[in-house]
């Protein structure tokens, strides 16, 4: 009979984490006329001598595995939590990295996708526009966009999918952001106040779990869930929805809130400056941004246009920047 597989590896001792070196490639220029580029240069006309380098599956599945519990153990004390990866929480996560390196940032996101609806513009189109002066955002995160040489209020990117995947590709480039996605928040960790009014709870963290384990809470045994603790979360879940406004919600349930505004009908002028206005601190721990604050607000919603949703991620960033070094002043004293 056979050994168990295991068994036919060679030994290798156990490590305490992930000590290999970090490979930053240069990006291959491309060569004018009828040159071809380095990539085509190194494989070109090799094809029939192609091999990869050998592996064995479990190398794979470690090094995958060991990589995501490192980070499950790592960022289960977390500074700032972001919960949503969508236009507002991506940018209130570049923000804070750029500011604070010294921050350890998980975001979770419910979606296997990040970004949110800002994959395309407004009715499956693939432009976004945003209203000046959101286009300081896009000048800082180095994403072209277009004039309209009559009408100076607007730019606008030619793909959003441009915009949303340059956003993601530097917050994840980030050493000190951690992103979890396929995963939700199920529930917020509290802290009651020190006179027992629910309207004073702070917000310590939050629970998550698979996103596929959330949606089968009603036809399965229970299936508990896991945490994360933060001095500070930052909610940007977008409006009601299946995942939406989640954290607004539940601060009604926890009567932290007495009631949801409800967001109310299209009025992009109204509602774009009273998102970034009203970006705060709503309760002791917990930020709200972007669409999510027209749910709790009963602000109106904006629709195809997206500088409501960066800039709220600024001023996010900013108030997080605030609270966060008051409470490390508060536990100091």
């Amino acid at each position: 009979m056979s050994p168990p597989a295991a068994l036919l590896e060679s030994p290798v001792a156990p490590t305490a984490g992930l000590k290999g070196k970090v490979i930053v490639p240069e990006i291959a220029p491309m060569m004018g006329g009828d040159s071809q580029t380095k990539l085509l240069d190194h494989f070109g006309g090799k094809w029939d001598d192609f091999k990869f380098e050998p592996i064995r599956e479990s190398q794979v599945s470690r090094a995958m595995t060991r990589r995501y519990f490192q980070d499950l153990d790592k960022y289960a004390e977390s500074d700032i939590v972001i919960v949503g990866a969508g236009s507002c929480g991506l940018s209130t996560a570049y923000v804070l990295a750029n500011a604070r390196p010294d921050l350890k940032i998980a975001i979770i996101e419910a979606n296997v996708s990040p970004g949110g609806g800002a994959w395309l513009g407004g009715q499956l189109f693939s432009a976004m526009v945003m209203r000046r002066p959101a286009e300081v955002f896009l000048n800082a995160l180095g994403v072209p966009y277009e004039e309209d040489p009559s009408n100076p209020s607007y730019v606008v990117v030619k793909h959003a999918s441009l915009f949303t995947s340059t956003l993601l590709s530097k917050v994840l480039a980030f050493p000190n952001v951690k992103l979890f996605n396929a995963t939700s928040v199920e529930d917020l960790v509290t802290r009651p106040s020190p006179n027992g009014d629910p309207k004073a709870t702070r917000i310590a963290g939050v629970v998550t779990n698979w996103t596929l384990v959330t949606l089968h809470h009603d036809d399965h045994s229970c299936m508990d869930p896991n945490t994360i603790n933060a001095p500070l979360v930052i909610s940007t879940t977008g409006h009601d929805g299946p995942f939406g406004a989640f954290s607004a919600k539940r601060l009604v349930s926890m009567a932290t809130v007495d009631k949801l505004g409800g967001m109310r009908g299209l009025d992009m002028n109204s509602a774009e400056d009273a998102i970034v206005k009203n970006t705060r601190e709503v309760t002791k721990g917990l930020i709200i941004g972007g669409m999510e604050l027209s749910e709790i607000d009963g602000f109106n919603r904006m629709g195809p246009t997206f500088g409501a949703m960066v800039l709220s991620g600024v001023k996010a960033a900013e108030e997080a920047l605030k609270v966060f070094d008051e409470r490390q002043r508060e536990c100091a004293e």
